[in-house]
Formats: structure tokens, C-alpha cells, sequence
């Protein structure tokens, strides 16, 4: 039972204190600490009874009992506290001393005038509340009494030397002088009893502004020379470090003082903190619109604020606030100063769940900034949590949201499992290739097919890219015909030499008189590449093997093609606005944007290589026409959506369930196989029917109803004339 109470009660802390990170304060040593429990950081400030004197003792003892007591938001937090005979052990918040905080800034480049301005804000604020709320003095503000904290907010300690006003202060605690004999050039020029009782503090206040813009004060007599002090805060400056005590002001009057239009302590960052502080009461138009602000501002706000106090308030906001799709640009403007391991922790959780929202603002604004986050998505998190929302937005009613998922295929194609890429992604590509009713999803489509390529496996490749490129050819927006020329020419090491001839080349031969100029030229650039490439392989037959290497190669893995993740064509969050931009008689996929597709010009006798480098699908950034482009006629182009249904990629048969559905069109899973032989079967009949689909259904239930009005007439013909008694009724 002795041993019990002879136990050491600092082993029984819940705190571990570093003791290779020591500073000095006061007459208090700071140490970094953390919890013993959970980890959590701390700071411990530590003072050694058995080394000090008995005024320091007594001064410890009087700022243990202070802080324990004292809670306001600008003054230094306590967490926990042990007392021994021969220590005290004070553990607040996390913080770093003012002095050493700002000479990391200055190493840093400099700490600009928005932090100082809010910093003084904090510690004016603080000064205000212990004066004004809870009539004590402070008696010892200074550079060494001033924390920092990991979001760049000042805090106020150093409490040692507290008084009520009403006390005189030199007879109740020992002075700051007293303890530390170089503190008497921080003392106001009057007597202790001269001015109002907040003087001392006002002055010892001006002295803390000229030291931290100017370093440490060499002697009283330096106040009057300004050094770096701003212009907009010298005024307010010399009221604090004025002769006269009781011209000095409050510090309530010095921080209005202060706010007034143009004053030090008047700007945005300000502003912003003082609305975080009281976000939790403001009405939700108001959040909206600060949200909106905040993302200008951000560029300029200090990158701690930005990721220890905006940060979590953008949380909390999207968690409990029903802040939507407001908060996400901010969000992703923070998180750029995060670590890996912090963005996974904070960020990726909100994303995820941001992704199953039915907002569609939401929707649209994450999709557009998908670049920013993707790199911290793990595959498993984008197969199971992500790409089953996502593609959703294929079917989507607005154009926009259909548009941005198509184009964050890009980004999101290396980190899809085989089912998804393969067969769930082919199945919507497929659809909105063949029956979207807006030209540029369609053109957006076949090029994200393009770029796609490399992470389909060699089976699907080989049902989908000449069926999907051959049918974009056809499609009556020109920009879609040039996407499937130039689609064609950047996979072309994925068709065998026997494609390329009988298949391919026959396709983009018919596009050599296009109405549209920009589609025959790439066409004839494919054609000649391709040309080169068949006799290459027919002057040398042994490399046919390295020009048909890549035609039955596996998947691309995840990760590997960083260089698709940029999306050239210029696509827009409404359709009302350009979605692929280029002016009068640009070339598409000319050389105002990449490199065109050049053909090989050498003789086909030479050392020739199959094209590569530049048939990387130029065609990306170049594609020219607006969205709002004249719709097509029937006189001019065949149906939207009707032309092409039967030549699938890999026939997605069209099922026609009975002849009251004629019209319905059932895409059925999965890429089946089709003879090149049928595709020319299926094009040959369509063309020479000249009817679509659905006009043929028409066709066909208008004839059967015909053929139902004849059977019926020849019936009535056949019973013969109606008789009424004796009349005969013809």
C-alpha cells in the first residue's frame, strides 16, 4: 500500500513529453508533447521548482491557476496540467512561440501583411476581453507571451504576471523587471498609477507591432522610428506609443479603430476569418455566397489557414451544412497543400460520397475536376464506389452532365477493372455514338474511344474500334466523320494488315469527297499512312510481325499512359457555348493545336517504320465546330441515331420484340463477333432500302394494316349485299 502512494505521479501523465525540442519562455521551458492515448500533439510548457527563485515559483503557480480558469478562442487553450513538488507540467494546444514562427516564415520568403493582420486582430481581441470583459491586466504582452498554432492563429499566454485592475500590480506579484532584468525597456514612460489602468498593456502592445515587423526592440527610444511598419497601421501605431497615457486607446477603440475602411485590419483575409468564426449562425444564402468568395481568395491566404481552419469548416459545411456543389472548388484548392497520406484520410471520404449525390450541380463540378483528385483514387474505391454513379451520367438528360462523363473516361478508364472497361463503358460508348442527338458527345465519344484504346483488352478491341470508328465516319456532324478518320489513324497499330486493306482502307476511302474539306484531307493523310504501312509489309514480309505486335497485345495496366489524362478538346459545362473550337478553314487536328496526322512520303522501297508518334490522336485538340451548330435536314443528311443502330460495335443487335414494339431498341450485353461480310450485308441493305429503322417499322405496320383492310373488304365482298326485308341495299 506505500508503494502505491510513493508511486511518481509523472509517470501516471497521459502525456509524453520530447525532450529534444526545447525553448525557452519566460521563466517556463516549452516542449513538444503528445498524448500518451491517442497521439495527438501537444505542447507541454515545463517549470522546475527546484531551479527557480521563489518570485518565479510564485509567478508559475499564478499562471497555472490563471490558465486553468481563463477560456476564450485568441488566448492559449489549456488541455491538462500536473502539479509536483518539484515541477509544474502545463499542456495546452500544439503552438510555437511568435519569435521562432516568424523568423520560419522569413525563411521561408517572407510572412505577408494578411497574417500579421489577423494575427494582431487575435491578440487585440484577446487584450480587449481581458480588460473590458474580465477587468484584469495582462502586465507582461509581448513577442515572448504570443503562441502560434498549427493554423497560423496567435494566441495569447505569458499570464504570469495577471492582476485584477483594481490591485496595484507591483505590490500583489513580483514585476516583469524584477524577474527579468532587460524587460524594463518594454515599461510605459509614466508611473504605474498614471493614465487609464489599460495604458501599461496599450503601450506594451505598440512595442509587440514594432518588434514584430521591425525585430527585437534595442532600447525604448526605438519606438519612434517606424521601420517596416505599414502605412495604413503607423497612425493607429503612435496613438498606442503616445507620451500621453490618457490619450492612449482601449483596445476595443484601437481594433475598431482598426476595421475601419482602409485600415491595417480591413481585407478579405480578415473578413474570411471573421465569418469562419461565426459560420455555424449565418443563414445558407449567406454561406453560399462566402463559399463562392472564398475560392478567389484562397490563392492568396496563408497555406496553413488554408489547411488547419478552411479546411475543416469545408468539411463540416458539406457534412452538416448541405453546402452542396459550392464548396467543392475551395475543397480542391486545399487540397493541393495536403500530403498523400492527408488527402486519402480527409478529401477521398467526401469525394466518394459526393459522387452518389443526385445534385446535379454537384455532379458536374466534380466530373469537370476530376484531373485534381484522381491520382489519390485507389481502384477499388472508383470500380465499387464511383464508376457505378458515374455512368449514370451517360443517360442523363442534360447534355452537359453527358458530355463531362464522357470525357472523364479519360481519367478514370486506367483504374477500371477488365468488366467495366471492357463491357459496362463499350455498352454506354456504343449508345451514345449511335443515338445521342448532340454532334459533339457523339464526336467526344469517338475520340475518348481513341484514347481509350490502350486499356481494352485485344478481344474487344478487335469487335469495337473498326465498328465504332467506321460508323462515326458516317455520322452526319463533320467534326464526328474527322474524329473517326483521325480515331482510325491513332490505333492503327492495333489492325492487322489484313484489316487495314479490307477493312479500314475501304472505309476512309469514301470520305476522300466528303462535302466537309477538313475530313478529306485527314482522310487522305490516313489513307497514305496506312498505304505505307501495307507495303512496307509487302516489300519486306518479315516485318509483319512488328507492325502486327501490338494487334493482339494485352491491356494496358493502370497508370501507365499519364499522357491521354489531358482532355484537348475543348468541351464546356453547357452546350450552348463551344464544345470544339477552331476558326474558319482550320485544319482539324491541325497545326494550330498538335501535330496533324503526316503522311509518310518516303518510297515504299525505303527503310520505311509504320506511323507512331504522330498519329497519336492530333485530332484531340483540333476538332472545329460549335454546339450550336444548324441541325441537319432531312434533305441533306440521314436521321441521327437511326443510320448507323444496325452496325454496332461488335453487333449490339437491335431486338425487334413483336411488331407493336418495331420501334424499341434493345442494346443486349456484351460485344458479339460479326463477319466483316455482314457489315457490308447490313449497309448494302440499308442503303438500298434508303428508309431507317424506324421508318421501315412504319413501312412495315402501315403495309400489314393495308393487308388487314384488303383481307377485310375482300370478306365483306365475299357475304355479298346486306338484305332489309324485300329492299336490296347496294
Amino acid at each position: 500500500m506505500w508503494a502505491f502512494f510513493a508511486r511518481d505521479p509523472v509517470k501516471d501523465f497521459n502525456y509524453d513529453i520530447l525532450p529534444e525540442t526545447q525553448e525557452t519562455s519566460g521563466i517556463w521551458t516549452l516542449h513538444r508533447g503528445k498524448r500518451k492515448t491517442g497521439g495527438e500533439p501537444v505542447s507541454v510548457f515545463v517549470y522546475e521548482v527546484s531551479t527557480g527563485t521563489e518570485e518565479q515559483t510564485q509567478l508559475a503557480k499564478a499562471a497555472f491557476k490563471r490558465m486553468k480558469t481563463l477560456r476564450h478562442p485568441n488566448i492559449l487553450a489549456y488541455v491538462d496540467g500536473l502539479e509536483t513538488e518539484k515541477s509544474l507540467y502545463l499542456v495546452t494546444e500544439q503552438v510555437t512561440p511568435l519569435a521562432a514562427h516568424l523568423k520560419a516564415q522569413s525563411d521561408r520568403g517572407g510572412s505577408g501583411d494578411l497574417e500579421m493582420s489577423w494575427g494582431f486582430h487575435q491578440i487585440v481581441k484577446a487584450l480587449s476581453f481581458l480588460v473590458n470583459d474580465c477587468h484584469l491586466l495582462h502586465n507582461n504582452l509581448g513577442i515572448w507571451s504570443v503562441f502560434v498554432d498549427r493554423a497560423g492563429e496567435w494566441k495569447l499566454g505569458g499570464l504570469d504576471h495577471m492582476t485584477p485592475e483594481n490591485e496595484d500590480a507591483s505590490t500583489s506579484l513580483p514585476s516583469a523587471k524584477a524577474v527579468h532584468s532587460d524587460m524594463d525597456k518594454y515599461d510605459p514612460p509614466e508611473s504605474p498609477n498614471g493614465g487609464e489602468k489599460w495604458a501599461g498593456d496599450v503601450w506594451r502592445l505598440g512595442c509587440l507591432i514594432w518588434e514584430v515587423f521591425n525585430g527585437p526592440l534595442p532600447r525604448t527610444s526605438s519606438l519612434r522610428s517606424l521601420g517596416k511598419i505599414p502605412k495604413a497601421l503607423v497612425p493607429h501605431y503612435c496613438e498606442l506609443v503616445g507620451a500621453n497615457a490618457r490619450a492612449r486607446p482601449n483596445p476595443a477603440r484601437f481594433l475598431q479603430n482598426c476595421r475601419a475602411p482602409g485600415g491595417f485590419l480591413s481585407n478579405s483575409f480578415v473578413e474570411s476569418n471573421l465569418f469562419l468564426e461565426e459560420i455555424q449562425i449565418k443563414d445558407p444564402a449567406e454561406k453560399h455566397q462566402f463559399f463562392q468568395d472564398l475560392s478567389e481568395n484562397l490563392d492568396s491566404f496563408p497555406e496553413d489557414f488554408c489547411k488547419h481552419k478552411v479546411l475543416p469548416q469545408l468539411l463540416t459545411a458539406f457534412e452538416f451544412g448541405n453546402a452542396g456543389a459550392v464548396v467543392l472548388t475551395p475543397l480542391f484548392k486545399v487540397g493541393k497543400f495536403l500530403s498523400a497520406e492527408e488527402y486519402q484520410q480527409k478529401i477521398i471520404p467526401v469525394i466518394v460520397k459526393m459522387f452518389s449525390s443526385t445534385d446535379r450541380a454537384m455532379r458536374i463540378r466534380l466530373l469537370q475536376q476530376m484531373e485534381q483528385f484522381i491520382q489519390y483514387l485507389n481502384d477499388a474505391a472508383v470500380n465499387s464506389q464511383i464508376f457505378p454513379h458515374v455512368v449514370h451520367g451517360f443517360t442523363d438528360t442534360n447534355p452537359a452532365i453527358r458530355e463531362q462523363t464522357v470525357k472523364s473516361m479519360l481519367l478514370l478508364a486506367p483504374k477500371l477493372n477488365e468488366s467495366n472497361v471492357n463491357q459496362e463503358l463499350m455498352r454506354h460508348f456504343a449508345r451514345l455514338q449511335a443515338r445521342d442527338e448532340q454532334g459533339p458527345i457523339r464526336c467526344n465519344t469517338t475520340v475518348c474511344l481513341g484514347k481509350i484504346a490502350p486499356y481494352l483488352n485485344a478481344g474487344t478491341r478487335q469487335r469495337v474500334l473498326i465498328s465504332a470508328f467506321s460508323r462515326a465516319t458516317k455520322d452526319p456532324f463533320p467534326a464526328s466523320r474527322a474524329a473517326g478518320v483521325l480515331g482510325f489513324a491513332a490505333t492503327h497499330n492495333y489492325y492487322s494488315v489484313t484489316e487495314s486493306a479490307a477493312r479500314v482502307l475501304p472505309t476512309l476511302c469514301t470520305l476522300t469527297v466528303d462535302p466537309d474539306k477538313n475530313v478529306r484531307d485527314q482522310a487522305f493523310k490516313a489513307i497514305k499512312s496506312f498505304l505505307t504501312k501495307l507495303e512496307t509489309v509487302s516489300e519486306d514480309p518479315t516485318k509483319l510481325a512488328e507492325i502486327e505486335k501490338d494487334v493482339m497485345s494485352s491491356a494496358q495496366p493502370a497508370g501507365a499512359a499519364a499522357s491521354w489524362a489531358g482532355w484537348a478538346v475543348t468541351g464546356v459545362s453547357s452546350l450552348t457555348s463551344k464544345l470544339i473550337r477552331t476558326g474558319p478553314g482550320a485544319e482539324v487536328g491541325g497545326p494550330a493545336n498538335n501535330t496533324p496526322v503526316a503522311a509518310n512520303t518516303a518510297s515504299p522501297r525505303s527503310e520505311v517504320k509504320p506511323p507512331t508518334a504522330s498519329m497519336t490522336l492530333p485530332f484531340a485538340s483540333g476538332l472545329a465546330i460549335q454546339s450550336d451548330s444548324p441541325k441537319v435536314t432531312e434533305k441533306d443528311e440521314e436521321p441521327i441515331g437511326d443510320r448507323w443502330d444496325d452496325e454496332d460495335w461488335g453487333s449490339l443487335e437491335v431486338q425487334l420484340k413483336s411488331e407493336v414494339y418495331m420501334e424499341s431498341l434493345i442494346l443486349v450485353d456484351g460485344w458479339s463477333a460479326e463477319p466483316a461480310g455482314d457489315w457490308g450485308a447490313e449497309e448494302s441493305w440499308e442503303s438500298v432500302a434508303g428508309l431507317s429503322k424506324t421508318e421501315l417499322a412504319k413501312k412495315k405496320r402501315e403495309e400489314r394494316r393495308k393487308e388487314l383492310e384488303a383481307k377485310r373488304a375482300e370478306r365483306k365482298a365475299a357475304k355479298g349485299p346486306l338484305k332489309l326485308g324485300a329492299r336490296k341495299l347496294d
